[in-house]
C-alpha cells in the first residue's frame, strides 16, 4: 500500500488575532479533522480504533481542542504525552493513509486528519507492527520533519510489536526494522523516544536507538528482546529453508551488535538474554541500558525532595545504634 504523507504548517503559524477568530479557528480545526460531526467533506482516515494514544487524542481534540494548540514551548515532556495515560499494547496493524486536500501554504486550514496532527506537533507515531507500509511512512515523517526543521528535535512514540504480532507470528521482515533504525541515523536532528505502550524486538531497538539521554517509557510500558523469527516456510524445499534459517542469524547478530552499542552492554550479555523472550518494565530497562528515564509525571520531582532516612530520624530525636 502506498502511503504519502502530509506538508503541515508549524505552530506558530496558527493566527491569534483575537480571541473570537481564535475560537472560530479551533471550532474549524475540530471539525475538519473530523472529531465533531459536520458536513465537512475531508475524511477520517482509517487508524487502529483500540489504539489508546490515539483514541485519548482524538477525546481531548473533541472536547476542549484548545489544550492542544495552546502548548508550552519549554516544557520537559515531550508532545501531548500530558494528556495521556495508562498505555497498553497495540496488538493488531491497521491501514494508514492521508488526506491529500491540504494546503500547506494557508496557514487558516487545520492539518485534515488525526495523523497528520501528530505531524503538526513533530511526532512520528509507531502504532503497528513493522510492516512495509509504516516503514514507508515513517521514514516519509522523519525525512520530512528534517526538511522543516533540520534542529528541532523530532518525537518518535513506538507502541510497536516490532516484525511480529503479540502472539509472535512474523508479520514482516527484519528489513523493515533496520530500515527505519538507518534512517534515524542519518538524521541531522536529535530523536526523542519515548515508549507508549510496548516496544518489542526490533521496536525495542528503534527505541534504545534515540538521542542520548532523551530515551523514556511511559511508567507502565514493556519493553522485550528477542530472536528474529524464521518466515513460515510454507511449501519450500529444505535448500531454501536452511538459506532463510542462515538469513535469521545474520539478522540476530545485526540485533545484537546494534543494541549492544546503543544499551553499553557487551554483545554475550545481549546473546544471553536473548535466548529467550527478555521483558522490561521502565526500571529495568534503564537499568538495562535501553532507555535513560522514565516519565514520571513530576514524581521524580517529588521524591528528589523528600529527605534521606537519617534526616527523618534526626528530626524526630531517634538515635543510631552506631553513635552510642
Amino acid at each position: 500500500m502506498s502511503a504519502c504523507f502530509l506538508q503541515v504548517p508549524m505552530v506558530a503559524s496558527i493566527p491569534s488575532t483575537s480571541h473570537s477568530l481564535k475560537n472560530r479557528n479551533l471550532r474549524s480545526v475540530c471539525s475538519c479533522i473530523g472529531f465533531r460531526s459536520s458536513s465537512a467533506q475531508i475524511p477520517m482516515p482509517p487508524v487502529n480504533p483500540n489504539d489508546p494514544f490515539l483514541s485519548k487524542l482524538a477525546s481531548v481534540a473533541a472536547t476542549s481542542p484548545e489544550t492542544l494548540f495552546n502548548r508550552p514551548v519549554n516544557s520537559d515532556t515531550p508532545p501531548y504525552l500530558d494528556i495521556f495515560d495508562s498505555p497498553t499494547l497495540m496488538a493488531s496493524p491497521a491501514q494508514v493513509e492521508r488526506s491529500v486536500q491540504y494546503n500547506e501554504h494557508n496557514p487558516t486550514s487545520p492539518p485534515p486528519d488525526l495523523p497528520s496532527l501528530l505531524l503538526h506537533g513533530r511526532i512520528v507515531y509507531i502504532g503497528m507492527p513493522l510492516v512495509p507500509a509504516v516503514t514507508e511512512l515513517v521514514i516519509a515523517e522523519l525525512m520530512y520533519l528534517q526538511w522543516m526543521d533540520p534542529k528541532a528535535p523530532i518525537y518518535m512514540y513506538v507502541n510497536s510489536t516490532g516484525t511480529t504480532r503479540d502472539d509472535g507470528e512474523s508479520v514482516g521482515m527484519e528489513a523493515e526494522g533496520f530500515a527505519i533504525y538507518d534512517a534515524m541515523m542519518q538524521l541531522k536532528n536529535e530523536v526523542h523516544t519515548v515508549g507508549v505502550g510496548a516496544a518489542i524486538g526490533h521496536a525495542c531497538l528503534l527505541l534504545s536507538a534515540g538521542s542520548k539521554g532523551n530515551r523514556s517509557m511511559m511508567p507502565h510500558s514493556k519493553a522485550m528482546i528477542q530472536q528474529p523469527r524464521v518466515p513460515s516456510s510454507g511449501l519450500m524445499p529444505a535448500s531454501d529453508v536452511l538459506i532463510r534459517a542462515k538469513e535469521a542469524v545474520t539478522n540476530r547478530d545485526t540485533l545484537i551488535k546494534l543494541l549492544a552499542k546503543h544499551t553499553e552492554n557487551s554483545e554475550e550479555t545481549i546473546r544471553t538474554a536473548m535466548r529467550r523472550p527478555f521483558y522490561m518494565d521502565g526500571t529495568r530497562a534503564k537499568e538495562f541500558g535501553v532507555i535513560d528515564k522514565i516519565l514520571w509525571r513530576g514524581q521524580e520531582s517529588i521524591i528528589a525532595d523528600v529527605g534521606a532516612p537519617e534526616e527523618w530520624d534526626k528530626k524526630a530525636g531517634i538515635k543510631s545504634v552506631d553513635s552510642f
